[in-house]
């Protein structure tokens, strides 16, 4: 089950989205999710610098 997550600090770098909220344990954490229909693509990062550049450097694989 995910947990219900409010976003903020949310941009959009090409089709990914880029935010930052908190986990259950109070840690600041980062998330990239591809918006592009059928991708799939989405991670959790520790840093928002690496979320900005796994969003840069996506490709989605359905075309």
């Amino acid at each position: 089950m995910t947990p219900n997550r409010r976003f903020r600090n949310v941009v959009r770098i090409g089709p990914v989205r880029v935010g930052t909220s908190y986990d259950n344990r109070g840690r600041e954490q980062h998330t990239a999710a591809c918006t592009a229909p059928r991708c799939g693509f989405s991670a959790d990062y520790d840093s928002r610098a690496a979320a900005e550049l796994a969003s840069r450097t996506h490709r989605c694989p359905v075309r």
